[in-house]
């Protein structure tokens, strides 16, 4: 019984570093997307405004963390598919360990556990794009379709989330 409890501690050691080590440094234009956001989020990796990543564009690797298929309807500009449930460190494996490299998804989740998995393996300077690439939309920032071209197609993953893009000009699919 008591080398359970020694073993427990040692894991919850080992893990309490990753467990909400971050904390809520963003906020989405609108409170309902903020709060959901928010729930899905761990703050196992720091956050990043997508006013900031904008602001300080040419500073970082973006990396897109969604289904090939979304990222091909539409992406940030110049990011760079990695994929979520394809994810391959072999695919990244020319990025440099000390690269300032931002992460995205649609809201936040996929990109997280991405930007993680990169920590763990030794990246340094990774951040979550907090509201990733609906709350980059709403705030009618560009994105590319899969020629490098500025659509206003996005890929809202299904028609529930489709919800969360407000921009009156982007034309939601899924």
């Amino acid at each position: 019984m008591r080398h359970s409890f020694l073993v427990l501690g040692l894991v919850f050691i080992n893990l309490f570093p990753l467990m909400g080590q971050y904390k809520k440094t963003a906020a989405c234009r609108q409170e309902a997307f903020d709060k959901k956001v928010n729930s899905y989020l761990s703050y196992t990796v720091p956050v990043i405004s997508v006013q900031d990543a904008h602001d300080k564009f040419s500073d970082y690797l973006f990396l897109d963390a969604r289904e090939f298929n979304e990222y091909q309807t539409s992406h940030i500009p110049q990011a760079r598919y990695v994929g979520y449930d394809d994810f391959d460190f072999d695919n990244i494996k020319d990025i440099p360990v000390n690269k300032k490299i931002i992460v995205y998804c649609s809201v936040g989740y996929r990109s997280e556990k991405i930007a993680t998995q990169l920590r763990k393996k030794g990246y340094k300077q990774v951040w979550n794009l907090y509201g990733s690439l609906f709350e980059w939309v709403n705030a009618g920032y560009d994105v590319s379709d899969k020629s490098g071209k500025s659509t206003t197609k996005i890929h809202t993953y299904n028609k529930d989330w489709s919800q969360w893009v407000t921009n009156p000009k982007a034309n939601k699919i899924w």
